[in-house]
């Protein structure tokens, strides 16, 4: 069973990337058959500075390859490397009706928003589309916000194949991450880049620190009781503690007598002993870009393997000939 997914590189991993995304991306990797690249076309619609573009998705790899991501069980790649993409994009939008972009969550947000759209923004969804339906992905894993992406890249699939009477493409199915944990941010609300209130995965032991100090809590005095169950400081502690190590801090919230700044230390020894290794692998790979490179040279040639198949049988379904005939 074929796993792919994609991740944009729009600024350094964060702790939601990890738990929200990264963190199942290491877990189905050991079937070989897992397909994972670095969106960089797709964050063209936000990223406008070419030397930014570059930097963000050499990250966007040490990043990965340093948190467990394996290019011996995984194939891991640039999408931009791959330009068979753009071209099934083409042949996809051309059978994509308008009123199905326009139902697209992120298009009509930005509308609803009074914020001009692109029609970069507006097509997006088909590039999704190509980019899934380019290696015969059996299963996307997605989180619940973004099941309309497979189920708008299944209705252009069975249009296609449906036109031109034959299977040409296979109907990917969405692996909804509803086992991923709750990741807030310093301001108490969803872990996100849009909202500033990120904690990144490979910050120095310092500013780490200063993050985690920053997290917003009530202000219940240090004496009285707190309710773990509606603090920030604690959600977050249950990503990097164990079991015990939950019950015992849970404890000491109830007893009274501690104050947050207690349990942030708790959070920020936890979570940097928890990245130690990571961090020590990135080190490594920044200082060996040349095999970061390869490694994400070798799994375009793997990945444009299979493109190629899949582009050539709906070059053919559409009346265009094979490359190279």
């Amino acid at each position: 069973m074929r796993v792919l997914s994609g991740i944009q590189p729009t600024g350094r991993f964060h702790w939601g990337n990890y738990f929200g995304a990264i963190r199942q991306y290491i877990t189905l990797q050991d079937n070989q058959q897992a397909f994972y690249f670095i969106a960089d076309l797709h964050a063209l619609t936000t990223i406008r500075d070419a030397a930014v573009l570059r930097g963000f998705t050499r990250d966007a790899a040490m990043d990965l390859l340093a948190l467990g991501l394996d290019p011996a069980k995984a194939t891991l790649f640039r999408q931009s490397d791959i330009p068979e993409v753009t071209e099934l994009m083409w042949l996809l939008t051309t059978l994509t009706p308008m009123s199905l972009l326009e139902k697209c969550h992120a298009y009509k947000d930005k509308l609803a928003k009074g914020l001009p759209a692109d029609a970069g923004l507006f097509s997006y969804p088909v590039l999704m589309a190509a980019d899934i339906l380019l290696y015969d992905s059996d299963l996307v894993p997605v989180g619940v916000d973004q099941v309309q992406h497979i189920e708008v890249t299944r209705d252009i699939a069975m249009k296609f194949n449906l036109t031109f009477q034959r299977e040409i493409f296979v109907l990917p199915e969405a692996r909804v991450m509803t086992e991923t944990a709750k990741v807030v941010g310093t301001d108490g609300e969803k872990m996100s880049k849009s909202y500033g209130n990120t904690i990144e995965l490979f910050e120095d032991a310092k500013k780490l620190r200063k993050k985690i100090m920053s997290v917003k809590t009530d202000s219940t005095p240090v004496e009285a009781p707190k309710n773990p169950e509606t603090c920030a400081v604690f959600t977050l502690y249950k990503l990097f503690a164990s079991e015990s190590q939950q019950v015992a801090l849970a404890e000491r919230y109830r007893a009274g007598g501690m104050g947050y700044g207690e349990a942030k230390q708790a959070l920020f020894e936890a979570a940097d002993q928890f990245i130690a290794p990571a961090r020590e692998r990135r080190e490594k790979l920044a200082a060996n870009a040349s095999y970061v490179e390869d490694v994400l040279q070798a799994g375009a040639r793997r990945a444009r393997a299979k493109a190629q198949v899949v582009l050539d049988r709906a070059r053919e379904a559409c009346g265009l000939k094979k490359r190279g005939v």
